[in-house]
Order: C-alpha cells, then sequence, then structure tokens
C-alpha cells in the first residue's frame, strides 16, 4: 500500500524493497525452504554456489563469501600485506568503510582527491602520495561507475603496490571490458540489503584471480584456520557468509542483469529530464565505462541551493540523499592525521553539491517525471 503526501501523491522513497521483493517472492520462499530443510546454516553449499556464481559474473576464478562488505575490505587489505604502520592511498571521497578498515588494522589512510567528473580517485593524484611506507591503493568503483583504472594500475605496476577495488556499488559494472572488481588483485563487494544485489541482512564478498589469496581469505575469515579448525596458523576474524543470505542472494543474481537495465534506463530518463536545467550537473560517464548506478547524484551547485532543493523534493514526499557530505579527510576520527580544509578542494566541493535521487528499477516513468520536474523547479527558485 502506498503512502501519500497531503496532497494526495504518493511518496516516493529512495529504494522500494517491498516492491522487489512482490516480483520475487516465490523464489526467495522456495531457496528459504530449501535452506531451512537442509539445517546446513553457515558456509554450505548456498553459500560454495554463490561464490562461484558471483566469480564468474565478476569475471575472476574465485569468490570468497565474507559477512559484510566492510570484512571485505579488511581482509583484502591484509591479504594484500598491509600491516600496522603500512600507508594505503584512498580517495577522500567515499564512504568511511574505505579509509576506516585501513586504520582499524593498525595502518594509515593517505587521502586523495577524486575526478570532477565521476566522483572517483584521480589517478594523477596517486604518484605524489607515494612513500617508502605504501602497500596498496584502494580505487572505489563510487555510485555505481568504475574508476579510471588503466592508469592506476599502472602506477601500482610501476611501484609495486597492491591494487584493492571497493567495488560495494558497482557490482556488474566495467570498463573497457572488463567487470568492476576484476582489474585488480582483489575486488570486495557488499551485499547490504540497499545495493544492486542486496541480501537481507550484512553479506559480503571478495573476487579474486589468486589461486593464493583465495586460499589466505578463507584461511582469514575462520579464525585463521586452514585444515584444522582447532588450529590457527596466524590472527584471523569470525568472517562467515550465511546459508539463509547466500540462498537469497543466488535468487537476486538470476534478476541483477534485468535490474540493471532497468536502473540504466530509469538514468537516462532522468539526464534528459534534467538536460538544460541551470546549477544542475547530471551523471557523466567515463568513456569506455558501463555505469550502473547504485546511485543516481547529480550536482546542484553550491549546498544552499542544494539544501533547497533537498527541501523541497522532501516537502512533495520525495526522498533523496546526499552521499557523503563530509569527505574521509576531514571526518573527526581522522583530526590527528593533520588533514586541513581546503587540502582536496575537488572531494570538498562535490561533498557540498552531491544530491541522490531515487534510481530503484521499479520506478515508474511517472515517477521519474514527478521527481525531475520537482529538481527542476526547486533549483529555479
Amino acid at each position: 500500500m502506498s503512502v501519500t503526501t497531503t496532497s494526495g501523491q504518493a511518496k516516493i522513497p529512495m529504494l522500494d524493497l517491498g516492491a522487489q521483493y512482490a516480483v520475487i517472492r516465490q523464489e526467495v520462499r522456495a531457496a528459504l525452504d530449501g535452506v531451512l530443510e537442509a539445517g546446513q546454516f553457515i558456509l554450505g553449499p548456498n553459500v560454495k554456489a554463490l561464490e562461484q556464481e558471483v566469480a564468474a559474473y565478476c569475471g575472476t576464478k574465485f569468490g570468497i563469501g565474507l559477512a559484510s562488505g566492510t570484512d571485505a575490505l579488511i581482509l583484502s587489505l591484509r591479504a594484500a600485506g598491509v600491516m600496522p604502520g603500512d600507508e594505503v592511498i584512498v580517495p577522500a571521497f567515499s564512504y568511511i568503510a574505505t579509509a576506516d578498515t585501513v586504520s582499524l588494522l593498525g595502518a594509515i589512510p593517505v587521502f586523495a582527491d577524486v575526478s570532477e567528473n565521476t566522483f572517483n580517485l584521480a589517478a594523477g593524484q596517486i604518484e605524489r602520495r607515494i612513500t617508502p611506507r605504501t602497500k596498496a591503493i584502494i580505487a572505489v568503483h563510487l555510485f555505481g561507475q568504475p574508476a579510471d583504472m588503466d592508469p592506476i594500475l599502472e602506477i601500482a605496476r610501476r611501484r609495486s603496490l597492491a591494487v584493492i577495488e571497493d567495488n560495494a556499488q558497482a557490482i556488474g559494472a566495467a570498463y573497457k571490458g572488463r567487470r568492476a572488481g576484476s582489474m585488480g588483485e582483489l575486488g570486495c563487494l557488499s551485499f547490504f540489503p540497499t545495493k544492486n544485489l542486496g541480501a537481507y541482512g550484512d553479506a559480503g564478498m571478495v573476487v579474486t584471480d589468486s589461486l593464493e589469496k583465495a586460499a589466505r581469505l578463507r584461511s582469514l575469515r575462520g579464525h585463521g584456520t586452514t585444515k584444522n579448525k582447532y588450529v590457527s596458523e596466524e590472527q584471523g576474524w569470525n568472517s562467515r557468509l550465511d546459508e539463509v543470505q547466500a540462498a537469497i542472494l543466488r535468487v537476486k543474481l538470476r534478476h541483477l542483469n534485468s535490474w540493471k537495465t532497468s536502473r540504466q534506463a530509469n538514468a537516462a530518463r532522468y539526464s534528459a529530464l534534467l538536460a538544460g536545467v541551470p546549477g544542475i550537473t547530471t551523471p557523466q560517464t567515463l568513456p569506455g565505462a558501463e555505469h550502473v548506478y547504485h546511485q543516481y547524484t547529480i550536482r546542484v551547485s553550491g549546498s544552499t541551493t542544494r539544501d533547497r532543493v533537498q527541501k523541497s523534493l522532501a516537502d512533495q514526499g520525495i526522498a533523496s540523499m546526499i552521499y557523503y557530505p563530509l569527505p574521509l579527510h576531514l571526518q573527526p576520527m581522522f583530526a590527528a592525521l593533520g588533514n586541513k580544509a581546503g587540502s582536496l578542494p575537488v572531494s570538498e566541493r562535490v561533498a557540498n553539491e552531491v544530491l541522490s535521487l531515487p534510481i530503484y528499477p521499479e520506478l515508474t516513468a511517472e515517477q521519474i517525471e514527478r521527481v525531475a520536474a520537482s529538481v527542476a523547479a526547486a533549483a529555479r527558485g
């Protein structure tokens, strides 16, 4: 049942998982019944099958199911050899987990600015931040679009650095014919419920072509054990993907391509409707890249104007979100690193201008037109 505004119009949420579930209800229930009847709930046959299916979808040899996307980053960093005191270069405009996972290992996040057009790590910002302590680069594929990977990979190869792809928001995206998550040493996936491929709880995965790193990750997720679960070769974590989430994700994975197509079509409608609106910049796609629109994120010139647009949308029952209002280098938890306002101007500027609009596959053309018209009217003042 839809919720309406005081004017009688139906509210438009950021995401409608109820509408998604209505389509896949019978498949999900059958999958859950199978798990409950089998009675195996941790690292069972559904996890093994999902690991193989997601790896194949991402164009890699191996998948390692984990408890969350955050764990995927932490364990990938450790598998890449990151230790306390090491430095890891990360984009300043991203979700906190991108950098928090570095510091959780006792390593130091070194923040770099992003591209004005794509919001992703700017390769030209990397080289000057490399020191003898640099161990890895995390390339985030933000909002569903791959970073410009060729120059990043070239720098990493030349300077002997590991590249970890934070692919939490971009499963199914592609860069010059290669799937996001398949280009670095390790690709990290989040299956948080709001993601394009979302579980009904926390879940994550790492994909890789490295047999050695896959084995290390399987050990790390189970307290550092290998052959004997009561003998730990190194300190590890308890980060195991459960059968219930794996079974649900296997159902959803069968629909992911059609959902991706719907997101792309919805994004194209938005961009056509918002073209030429003063003060509004629609998402730009890197040449040779495929964007999967985990978020449809516009830029609204000036934070004051953005706040006015967001309030106007809210008054009409239209949801929107600011991802992310404070860049990572200015987060209070990293104050001791000494980063100052103005040091990474692009990240700071886009943080003051971005606004994400509803983009889920079940949006109707009429809803998109209503959102776009409301944005345009508010932007014009």
